[in-house]
């Protein structure tokens, strides 16, 4: 069903200037193709669908250049290189100092690696908090921080 749904996606944006997501949810109804808004977002995500430009002052959904979407650990080294200024851990927590005002990047980037071990982030001006499961888990990844660096 997924891959059915994504190629229609494919065709609709194709064939219709599609703005916004609603717009693409209904075109898919037409289509008989019942979707979630949260489904939708997922799908934009998978086949990298980019706001493009759709005429006088308007914008509609096109494919981007996949080769554009940076590979998470590429992204994670860039930021930590030149961010990150120390990595140290007490007990569960990780804590990152930063340049002034990188903190929220450097959460921000690890958020989003989905990492089964990270409980949570909070990050200030240039100094974030990293809560893991457990000591070993927030050893390990503080190791893997500094050979980054």
């Amino acid at each position: 069903m997924k891959s059915k749904r994504q190629s229609v996606i494919l065709e609709i944006i194709e064939e219709e200037n599609i703005e916004t997501q609603n717009q693409l949810m209904e075109a898919l109804a037409r289509r008989g193709i019942q979707s979630t808004q949260a489904t939708l977002s997922r799908d934009i995500k998978d086949l990298h669908l980019v706001k493009g430009p759709g005429g006088k002052d308007k914008y509609k959904y096109v494919i981007g250049d996949v080769r554009e979407i940076p590979n998470p650990d590429d992204k994670l080294t860039k930021i930590f290189k030149e961010c990150v200024t120390s990595v140290h851990t007490a007990q569960n927590i990780i804590v990152i100092k930063t340049l002034p005002g990188l903190a929220d990047a450097a959460c921000s980037t690890l958020d989003s690696m989905n990492i089964p071990e990270l409980v949570g982030s909070l990050a200030g001006d240039d100094t974030a908090f990293l809560a893991m499961k457990d000591n070993p888990s927030a050893q390990r990844l503080c190791q893997e921080i500094s050979a980054m660096l």
